[in-house]
């Protein structure tokens, strides 16, 4: 039988601002010691009282701008009940009714709400004793829902892609899934027809690589129950990467339980006041956004929509491309060369770390290497090699290949003698080449290039042949 997939996600992101959400305590997602970025407010003392942080504010704002959004006039905060260890308030703060963001698209999926909250503090559990760490506690948090409109595990998977990419060309968050930085949830049903089945919530997802596996994990199992005549529980699940597979953490809370209402110590706001705020402020600071960044590289330069994504997939490495683009005048040949290079070889040369090929060479240096191509001073396999030395040591391009013995000889007296030399030695193909066999050049040529130990320039040989073969 055939069922019809629903999915919606929640992602959480942690904001990239100097301070916590509410109070001046540093936010610092690399802090290795534990409880350092702590007060009085972030630990939920009585008498404290919280204050907004307005960068927080504004990067919301600014990702409704992008996605096309309603910005909220009137918003408020409130205050989202429940007992557990890392909320030190036993409620944290959020938004319900009123969010800074309604509606919106991106990746062609509907958007719901984008809403500020704050984080919970870590919680390490061991076999007799669990450690909390404040430091994350009160750190700003972005909420993200989207419209129950996703049917697949990959449509789902791109759309998470493609919100880290915003976040990260905003500015707005570094989201990364490894360290916590952005978080995915996933609600999954399924049915027999149009109607929605029964929702079940798998959270923290915390790689593109596990959202996609455990949707499509839970899809299954849950066909599986409605073909064995069971039903679907509306629960809240994990994901086990070990093994795989979804489990069961609890039951699935309603909004009720959450005994949500209005935060009295917080101020409402009217963004409407706040003439920073407008859309069109807000739509004028926004930078090259990254579809608009591919259309630009498919257009100017003729790019697939493939090779358009790779380059956009990071701020790197549509920089290092555009940078590497001026630097080569923006010319149409040039440019297609250094594309080639940086989707192939470049993307292919692995360095440690968190590291990019991207980031260990200029686009200056690059972009002589490419000219030097170009002009043939170096052949395809020199201007690899050369390519790996710049990543692997730096450098400047011209000076390694001179020192490697990877320059291409131009002088025609030099490469003259090769090409002596190979018609000398190879009567049968010469006469197949007068008798009207072009394609008999190329054969010639890479005689001549294994007779120049790889250092002639292929054109030069070609010109060399066309002329002592034509006398």
């Amino acid at each position: 039988m055939t069922y019809r997939a629903t999915i919606g996600l929640e992602v959480h992101a942690e904001l990239k601002t100097q301070t916590k959400m509410f109070c001046s305590c540093k936010n610092d997602p690399d802090e290795a010691s534990p409880n350092v970025n702590v007060c009085p407010i972030c630990l939920a003392h009585p008498g404290t009282l919280p204050v907004i942080n307005k960068q927080a504010v504004e990067h919301v704002l600014r990702v409704g701008s992008a996605i096309g959004s309603k910005l909220a006039d009137f918003t408020e905060f409130d205050r989202k009940s429940y007992f557990y260890p890392d909320i030190p308030k036993g409620y944290q703060i959020s938004q319900y009714e009123f969010p800074l963001v309604a509606g919106g698209k991106l990746a062609d999926i509907d958007v719901t709400r984008v809403h500020l909250e704050e984080d919970t503090a870590r919680s390490t559990h061991a076999k007799d004793k669990s450690l909390i760490d404040f430091n994350r506690a009160g750190v700003p948090l972005m909420e993200l829902v989207t419209e129950p409109v996703i049917h697949d595990a990959e449509t789902a998977g791109h759309f998470a892609r493609e919100l880290q990419l915003l976040l990260r060309t905003l500015g707005a968050s570094d989201a990364n899934l490894e360290k916590g930085e952005m978080r995915i949830e996933a609600n999954i049903s399924v049915s027999k027809d149009d109607n929605l089945g029964t929702k079940v919530e798998v959270k923290n997802l915390n790689s593109f690589r596990s959202v996609e596996r455990a949707i499509a994990y839970e899809l299954k199992r849950q066909e599986d129950l409605i073909e064995r005549g069971e039903s679907v529980v509306q629960a809240t699940r994990g994901w086990n990467e070990s093994t795989q597979e979804t489990f069961h953490q609890r039951f699935k809370e309603g909004s009720a339980d959450y005994r949500y209402f209005p935060d009295p110590d917080l101020p409402k706001l009217l963004l409407s006041d706040l003439p920073e705020w407008s859309k069109k402020n807000l739509m004028s600071s926004l930078p090259e956004l990254p579809w608009e960044r591919r259309e630009r590289y498919m257009k100017a330069y003729g790019t697939s929509e493939e090779v358009s994504a790779y380059i956009s997939a990071t701020r790197a490495r549509s920089d290092f491309f555009d940078n590497v683009a001026n630097a080569l005048d923006n010319k149409p040949t040039l440019v297609k060369l250094a594309t080639n290079y940086i989707t192939s070889d470049l993307a292919g040369i692995v360095v440690t770390g968190e590291q990019e090929a991207f980031d260990t060479i200029s686009p200056e240096a690059f972009s002589v290497l490419i000219r030097m191509t170009e002009n043939g001073d170096l052949s395809s396999r020199g201007a690899k090699d050369v390519l790996t030395l710049m990543v692997e040591n730096g450098g400047d391009p011209q000076v390694l290949a001179k020192e490697h013995g990877l320059l291409q000889e131009h002088d025609e007296s030099a490469l003259g003698e090769c090409v002596a030399k190979v018609i000398s030695e190879e009567p049968t193909a010469v006469e197949e080449y007068k008798k009207g066999k072009e394609a008999i050049l190329q054969y010639l040529i890479g005689k001549c290039m294994k007779a120049s130990n790889g250092a002639g320039n292929p054109k030069s040989f070609a010109k060399l042949l066309k002329d002592a073969l034509t006398k």
